[in-house]
């Protein structure tokens, strides 16, 4: 897929104040500091589409983008972080996983994780939910570059076998790197793919 245009169509509190559901929609999410922001401005090639942070936790509302006119991509808050206040925290769990289980015309959530760590409890936990709620999800591990390619190799398969403890069978896995690139392609075809799915049915 080629990206033609990517404009910015609005932030949303809650799924009621959400653009009109009319185009299918991709989300994106994952703990505070896995890399998302720097991820979707690499999948878009743009460089501030998503604004990107030393300082993790910046996107604190549901962010709607329109793709080549055609698809809305959508840049959640990230879950899990412990520099805000457990009401907060309480308030993006809720604001995420009401917007997961509301918004109809979502296609897929793409769950971004850092390769670098062992797997951790939260996002195992969380893939869980997506299961047992029907969710259609991708595995996506970001900053597949800060780490050496055998113990990448080594890392993905660690994650892969404790998912397996509670999957039959395993979503969709994609290693990506923001910082060159890796895995922009395989997205974008994976939603090509799934919009022209849609298209004909």
């Amino acid at each position: 897929m080629q990206i033609k245009s990517v404009d910015f169509l609005k932030s949303s509190a809650n799924i009621n104040q959400c653009p009109e559901p009319k185009h299918t929609e991709y989300a994106f999410v994952g703990r505070s500091n896995v890399g998302k922001s720097s991820l979707i401005n690499c999948i878009t090639n743009r460089k501030k589409i998503a604004l990107t942070s030393g300082n993790p936790g910046k996107t604190r509302l549901i962010n709607h983008f329109i793709v080549n006119n055609e698809w809305y991509l959508v840049d959640l808050p990230g879950y899990g972080y412990a520099k805000v206040s457990k009401k907060e925290r309480a308030k993006f769990e809720s604001m995420i996983k009401s917007y997961l289980l509301e918004r109809k015309n979502l296609a897929c959530l793409f769950l971004l994780i850092d390769i670098r760590h062992a797997p951790l409890q939260l996002d195992i936990e969380f893939t869980e939910w997506l299961g047992s709620n029907m969710i259609p999800f991708v595995i996506v591990f970001t900053k597949a570059d800060k780490i050496a390619k055998d113990v990448l190799q080594k890392s993905v398969d660690k994650y892969k076998d404790k998912l397996k403890e509670q999957w039959e069978s395993l979503p969709p896995i994609y290693v990506t790197s923001a910082h060159n690139s890796l895995g922009r392609d395989e997205i974008l075809d994976y939603i090509e793919n799934t919009n022209n799915l849609l298209k004909s049915n």
